[in-house]
């Protein structure tokens, strides 16, 4: 999800009461909940659980685990030094790193929570695994989860300033009703998974993905690949809950062609993309000396201006009059 989204789950979940534990209890929250996305820095390590976004840090280990007590452990610093230099807390609460600690491990559970919502998936068991998880229940932006929870948000911080008792209540039934949102748009996202199986085409998909459109989040636009082919299809319970209501037949992925597969590792973006693609196809361009391979994501076809989702890489290959070392 995209980052607004995760900096209001946390938000909304210290409007409940929950920021009144400790002082810096709502920025654990906030702060826990976008902690994760941090690895969008470190696309350069060489190590690939940590280079991968939505890898290491994303995962029960990495995001759960082992880095809520970093932030916890920060903010109590950054308390302690507010405190030597005399500063103010209009707040009037006390500091219990105990709750700033489960507030932040609270925060950071809901990062991966989100993110396995969408079909850009997450590596819930790196470093262990690299295998991507995804429920294919919102769409990245969710305007409908935007709307409701910053409007509860609001409303709370409203009745909060005018000190009325029911400022808790806002949040609390807003994250309640976003939980049910959720249930019944996996259970839609599950139902399209099964529809290329239960009438046409009739095929049984080896990875298929059911993504949400934007604002009409029953609808599934939904991608699969059978024996190297990959088709798409869209699905609307409204229209059968069993079958596809459309789906064409995009072409073979070309993924077993010799020269897409020699340039799977000719570069550190091709690597990079490859490590995060679910359903990779590319398109060979030969010359007499020189092939161009182009990699996307089916996932992402239909997306203008998609370059952000494709790789290029030109690699050697042997010819007539190729030097020697071309492969």
């Amino acid at each position: 999800m995209d980052n607004f989204t995760h900096s209001m789950a946390g938000w909304a979940l210290g409007q409940t009461g929950l920021k009144k534990l400790t002082r810096k209890g709502l920025a654990a929250l906030i702060l826990g909940a976008n902690m994760p996305d941090i690895d969008v820095f470190f696309d350069w390590v060489p190590w690939a659980p940590l280079a991968t976004h939505r890898g290491f840090t994303h995962g029960l280990v990495g995001g759960v685990l082992l880095m809520p007590p970093i932030l916890a452990w920060l903010l109590w610093q950054l308390d302690k030094w507010q405190v030597r230099r005399g500063h103010a807390f209009k707040s009037g609460l006390e500091m219990h790193f105990g709750w700033l600690l489960a507030l932040s491990y609270l925060g950071a559970l809901t990062h991966p929570l989100l993110d396995w919502q969408n079909t850009y998936a997450v590596q819930l068991l790196s470093p262990f695994s690299n295998l991507w998880f995804h429920n294919s229940a919102l769409f990245i932006i969710d305007v409908w989860v935007w709307t409701g929870v910053a409007f509860a948000i609001w409303l709370s911080r409203k009745r909060e300033k005018q000190q009325r008792p029911a400022w808790r209540s806002p949040p609390a039934i807003a994250l309640t009703v976003v939980v049910a949102y959720i249930a019944v748009n996996g259970w839609i996202g599950a139902q399209a998974r099964l529809a290329p199986t239960r009438g046409e085409p009739g095929l049984a998909p080896e990875v298929i993905i059911a993504g949400p459109q934007p604002a009409l989040f029953w609808k599934r636009d939904v991608v699969w690949r059978t024996d190297g082919v990959i088709y798409q299809g869209t699905f609307d319970p409204f229209a059968s809950t069993r079958e596809l209501t459309s789906w064409t037949r995009i072409g073979p992925d070309n993924m077993d062609d010799p020269v897409a597969r020699a340039a799977l590792d000719a570069t550190h973006p091709v690597r990079d993309f490859m490590r995060w693609s679910l359903l990779p196809m590319a398109t060979v361009e030969r010359g007499q000396c020189e092939a161009t391979v182009i990699y996307e994501d089916a996932r992402y076809l239909d997306i203008p201006n998609s370059d952000s989702f494709k790789r290029e890489v030109t690699i050697p290959v042997a010819g007539t009059g190729c030097p020697a070392n071309a492969s």
